[in-house]
Parts: C-alpha cells; structure tokens; sequence
C-alpha cells in the first residue's frame, strides 16, 4: 500500500504531520466508523445512503474511522450493496464535501481503486489534523487494545505486502469463502475473550497520545461510545469513543466552532 504513488491514497503517517488547516470555522466537521456495511444488513446501507445525500454535504469534510465495510475482499468487488456506496461518495465528494477514510480491522484492504471510484482520501492508522485549532489525534482503535495479543499478531501478518498479495491474487470466489471464514473464526475467538482484552489497554492510549503530541483522541473499534476524561503529564486530556451503526440507531459525533455533539440520525 505504500508504495503506491496515486494522490488518492496520500498518507499522512508521521506524527508531526498534519492534514492543512482547510476547515472553515463555521462548517462542521462530522466523524462516523463502525458501520459494518453488507448485503445482510440492508438498514444501516439505507441510512448511511441517506447520511451521504442528506446530511453530509452540509459539513466541510467527514471522517470515516474505519470498518466502514463488515468485510472488504478488494476493490474488484461488486457485491451489493457495494457499487451504490462508491456513487454517492463520488457524488458527494464531487460536491465539495471531502471525504477522508481510514482502514479499519474489517476493511483493511480498502485500495486505490475504491479512492479513485469514490474521491475520498485514504489516511494512515493514526493522523494529527488541526480540528478547529486544537490537534486531535484519530485511528481506527484496534491498534489500542493491545492486550488482545492473538489479533495484534495477526493484524501484523496480515499488515503485509506478501499476505496482501496472496490474498488479493485469488479469485473473487475464494475470497468471498475467506472472508465469510475469517469473520466465522472471529465469531468463535471473541466468544473466549474477556470483555477487557477487547477494550483499549489505557497506558497504550497515554503511550500514543504522548507520542504524537495531541490531548484530544478520536477513535472506534470497541462499540462502547463515551466520551473519557483523563491527565497526561497533569494536563486534561479526552478521549471520545465513536458509536458503532445498528439497524436501530445510528450516531455521529460532529464539531462545529470548537464545539461538540452527538447526534442520532
């Protein structure tokens, strides 16, 4: 993925890095993830359509923190409700509203076909932008949850250029079978986990906050949203935890003139 030179998947992936400050003050900033989008969840794709046409050309950029897909097998994958995804962001991002998507744990293998289809931006795991003067540090979340050993090893491998390419190298067929596999086998694993080693390990948060300067973090991944309050060196910081969609609630958190609410659409 990094060695690829397309504009579409610039990344951003040092900490003293930042997207430009293009934001206008009185434009709203929106944040979503976990959406989990598939054919069997036909709810959350109507709403997310409807989000994409309605609600999100009303803000200056939206920020897609990852697992927008419940399984993405790469970019030559028309299944429903896929194709409708890719027109309304191209017609959303044509209107001027831009879009900036991380990869999550479900969708890793997002590419430069779906930005070049979509106009949307793909960033790194983690990204400093300057959100209306104060840095805030954004990913996904499961690189936080750092005592869940077995899947750290495995977002490693998988992390790869070789598992990359062995995967994208198979027919669309065999992926499908993978992908429904691999979901069925972290059904089973999750089941024997504790509730703590899926959450984020708090001095993994400290460890990178610190290091990338920021006192503010955005995140998904956990499905607990709330909104944290701690100290780094005796400095306040927070950290707020974006809802996971449902086919009965869906939440985005959206700021406006340094200001923040969480809003059910």
């Amino acid at each position: 993925m990094r060695s690829r030179k397309s504009l579409c998947l610039a990344r951003f992936n040092s900490p003293s890095k930042q997207l430009p400050t293009e934001h206008p003050l009185n434009k709203e900033i929106l944040f979503i993830s976990d959406l989990h989008i598939s054919l069997e969840k036909p709810e959350i794709t109507r709403r997310f359509l409807s989000f994409l046409k309605d609600r999100a050309p009303k803000a200056a950029a939206v920020y897609i923190l990852g697992d927008l897909f419940d399984a993405w097998i790469g970019d030559d994958d028309p299944t429903p409700p896929n194709n409708k995804i890719r027109k309304q962001l191209k017609h959303l991002t044509n209107s001027g509203t831009k879009v900036y998507l991380q990869q999550g744990n479900r969708d890793f293998l997002l590419g430069n076909k779906f930005c070049e289809d979509t106009g949307v931006t793909l960033i790194d795991d983690y990204l400093v932008i300057d959100l209306l003067g104060t840095p805030t540090l954004l990913t996904h979340g499961d690189l936080l949850c750092s005592d869940d050993l077995p899947y750290q090893a495995f977002r490693t491998k998988s992390h790869t250029p070789e598992w990359r390419h062995y995967v994208l190298s198979k027919p669309l067929i065999i992926r499908l079978v993978m992908a429904r596999w691999y979901r069925f086998r972290s059904y089973f694993h999750k089941r024997n986990k504790t509730q703590e080693i899926m959450d984020v390990n708090q001095g993994t948060v400290i460890n990178v906050m610190r290091e990338h300067h920021c006192l503010r973090l955005i995140h998904g991944h956990t499905h607990r949203p709330a909104i944290h309050d701690f100290e780094i060196n005796g400095q306040p910081a927070q950290r707020f935890v974006l809802a996971a969609w449902t086919k009965d609630a869906a939440e985005i958190l959206c700021w406006r003139n340094s200001t923040y609410q969480i809003e059910s659409i």
